[in-house]
């Protein structure tokens, strides 16, 4: 019940940031690219990948690390990144004739939060 409340509360929290920042970077920019989605998942990105790093560098006493995991990873950077969204947004920009947006915003968002979360992992493990 607690890993329930845990990633409950942590995804509450990660959806209204989302929400905030994203309604913030969609009012301050234009050119029909999805801006406030790709940055919300390239944030959750180095996030997540930060908090990989802190649980592997913990190596046997990682189990403790568990509700911080839930509440973190799985809660927050859950309802904080938007695939989903992502690739409507993306489908969206081909239907209107933007296929050139299209294409940038799925090959953009794949190639940047990958290198994001691996950038924050190697950072966190090195640092640890």
């Amino acid at each position: 019940m607690i890993a329930l409340l845990l990633v409950a509360l942590g995804g509450g929290v990660g959806a209204a940031a989302r929400f905030v920042l994203d309604g913030e970077i969609r009012a301050r920019t234009t050119g029909g690219f999805p801006w406030g989605t790709f940055t919300v998942n390239v944030l959750g990105s180095l996030v997540i990948g930060v908090v990989a790093g802190v649980i592997l560098a913990a190596g046997a006493g990682a189990q403790a690390l568990d509700p911080w995991r839930l509440a973190l990873a799985t809660g927050l950077c859950g309802g904080f990144t938007t695939f989903s969204t992502a690739t409507v947004e993306t489908v969206r920009l081909a239907q209107s004739g933007r296929v050139r947006l299209a294409i940038a915003n799925a090959l953009g968002t794949l190639v940047v939060t990958v290198g994001a979360v691996a950038a924050s992992l190697a950072l966190t493990t090195a640092v640890l």
